[in-house]
């Protein structure tokens, strides 16, 4: 980059807009769909620490050790079985959400009041049938905090995938990196940060339509 030269050429941006859509979208792939996945496990899996608090420790201890693993180190041992694919990134960061998820879920459940589920039981209400409507629902809240910590810190995390060349938006990093070239880097950047804050604002939407007995207790008050 020369002296006086600008930071961002906008008519390069102009030029690249239906490229940087299709990254946007693959980003947006790569990002949430390990989150989801994560949920998928953490539910069951939070529910059982739960109810079994003595697995929960280990749990906790084996889904911590694996978030300390530099992503780049473990994109490199799944490259092995899963070549320079997706799910070479996808996996790993499916793993790092469950530090993160797992704990939510067991806190959310620990969240519940005991004379709500003696209640639930008074009414015939069974194990699984009062998890499932009574006490998952009131855990959404703090469910969903994880999740959109699981979520932003995956956004962040996908990029870094660009070095196996599975990356998203990643790609206009190195890109502009290898070309002395700020453009492509400062809107990659500044697509994946409002990513994240739109991810957020949705969840929190979700939020508060998984729960209206908080919108009215609100309204109330």
């Amino acid at each position: 980059m020369s002296d006086g030269e600008p930071l961002v050429r906008w008519q390069w941006i102009a030029d690249h807009t239906a490229e940087l859509a299709d990254y946007t979208a693959l980003h947006l792939r790569l990002g949430l769909l390990p989150v989801l996945f994560g949920l998928l496990v953490s539910v069951p899996l939070g529910i059982l620490c739960h109810r079994r608090r003595r697995l929960y420790p280990p749990v906790l201890t084996v889904a911590n050790i694996l978030y300390s693993i530099p992503s780049l180190a473990l994109f490199m041992v799944f490259v092995r079985y899963t070549g320079l694919t997706e799910q070479t990134v996808m996996i790993p960061l499916t793993l790092y959400t469950l530090s993160v998820l797992v704990p939510n879920v067991v806190d959310g459940l620990a969240s519940v009041p005991e004379p709500v589920r003696l209640a639930a039981t008074a009414m015939g209400f069974g194990t699984v049938r009062r998890v499932l409507q009574v006490e998952l629902p009131i855990a959404v809240p703090v469910v969903i905090a994880g999740v959109r910590v699981a979520a932003v810190s995956s956004l962040s995390l996908v990029a870094v995938g660009q070095l196996i060349g599975q990356g998203g938006l990643g790609y206009y990093i190195t890109r502009g990196l290898q070309l002395d070239f700020p453009t492509p880097i400062v809107t990659a950047i500044v697509l994946i940060m409002l990513l994240a804050l739109v991810t957020d604002a949705l969840l929190v939407v979700a939020q508060r339509l998984l729960t209206p007995w908080s919108r009215s207790r609100g309204t109330t008050a």
